[in-house]
């Protein structure tokens, strides 16, 4: 049988480029290769779509080193017309090779530029099958004001907060510091459409919230101010079904310290003592869980995947955020807690790929 050519496409502009790599390097140290031929496309952090290595090892942490994909003179061009699935590719020698038959794209990118809905769009365009959540849930689960609004509306609970435009800032600190300090303190300062912790402060006093909003508004022009919810951190992966109903993993939890949260530094270079797969939860709290991760992914319209976080308080679970492109590193939450229900991380990315190959958008 001939085998299904799945173009990995990793790296990008965001702020997340160096984790999409890692996650791009595990997808390609998995997947089975008696059924898939990997073409690995980086996104320089310029922009640039590139050819690169088909290296697992190239692509991996060492020695806390994060990888980055590099600009080597080469450029790939997707099809301009959907009658063709072939991939165009000049060399940095002037020669030309082609791509022929892209079965599906594999976009393992996150934040701005990858996770929004904005590469997304371009495959449709294409007409080139993908993996994962299409452009409405995409742009609508970066947006973390968007998403709030709308999951709330679906009937979840979420934790409150304020969004501050940059301009905002700009114009009225103290106006926007007042109505921050409403929520108590500590709250904690995100950029609007990030992930990966970046850009994310803890803010225990007024004094320490200008740096916050500064460093916040480094990675967006929006940013969203949340008051520390007290709870467990909580999240489910969700995988959408073949007969559409979406299917859901056993939750897993976040171990975060008193005096700090689950930063990226935790996240990626501290090892995996702070995830708990799967979660120390009673039958009836992993049954509700479970049902929220369903009602969210539905909510925003989800396809493929998504990760959805929660905070487990002594009054129930809060939705925290809906995550499209979670990370998907070999020690990422989303592939353990799948781990943890009888899926491995190899049978996760074919399972993918195939829900990739089958989308009708």
């Amino acid at each position: 049988m001939a085998k299904t050519t799945v173009a990995v496409l990793f790296g990008g502009r965001s702020s997340e480029h160096a984790i999409s790599c890692v996650t791009a390097g595990g997808i390609m140290d998995v997947v089975d290769r008696d059924a898939y031929d990997i073409v690995p496309i980086g996104i320089t952090k310029d922009g640039a779509f590139t050819l690169q290595v088909d290296d697992p090892a190239r692509w991996a942490i060492h020695d806390r080193h994060l990888p980055e994909v590099l600009d080597n003179g080469t450029r790939v061009a997707f099809p301009t017309s959907p009658a063709s699935r072939d991939l165009v590719v000049s060399h940095a020698d002037g020669t030309v090779t082609t791509v022929p038959d892209v079965d599906v794209v594999f976009p393992i990118l996150h934040g701005p530029f990858g996770e929004d809905g904005t590469i997304q769009g371009l495959l449709e365009i294409a007409g080139l099958p993908y993996v994962g959540d299409g452009v409405l849930a995409s742009a609508l689960a970066m947006d973390k004001h968007v998403a709030k609004a709308v999951l709330e509306h679906a009937g979840l609970r979420v934790a409150p907060w304020t969004t501050v435009l940059r301009r905002q800032w700009a114009s009225d600190p103290v106006d926007v510091a007042e109505s921050v300090a409403a929520h108590g303190f500590p709250v904690f300062v995100k950029p609007a459409r990030a992930g990966s912790s970046m850009g994310v402060s803890r803010v225990d006093e007024p004094s320490q919230l200008g740096a916050a909003m500064d460093l916040a508004f480094e990675h967006d022009s929006k940013v969203i101010v949340e008051p520390r919810v007290v709870g467990r951190e909580v999240e489910v992966a969700v995988l959408e079904g073949r007969d559409g109903v979406p299917r859901t993993s056993l939750p897993g939890e976040i171990v975060v310290p008193e005096d700090g949260f689950y930063d990226f530094e935790s996240k990626y270079l501290g090892g995996d003592e702070s995830l708990l797969c799967p979660a120390p939860l009673t039958e009836p709290q992993t049954d509700e869980i479970r049902s929220i991760g369903a009602r969210a992914f539905e909510a925003v319209g989800g396809a493929g995947l998504a990760r959805v976080d929660c905070f487990l308080t002594d009054d129930g679970f809060v939705v925290n955020e809906v995550n499209t492109m979670p990370g998907f590193t070999p020690l990422s939450m989303y592939p353990r807690c799948w781990a943890a229900t009888g899926v491995s991380y190899g049978e996760l990315v074919t399972e993918l790929i195939e829900l990739g190959r089958a989308a009708v958008r």
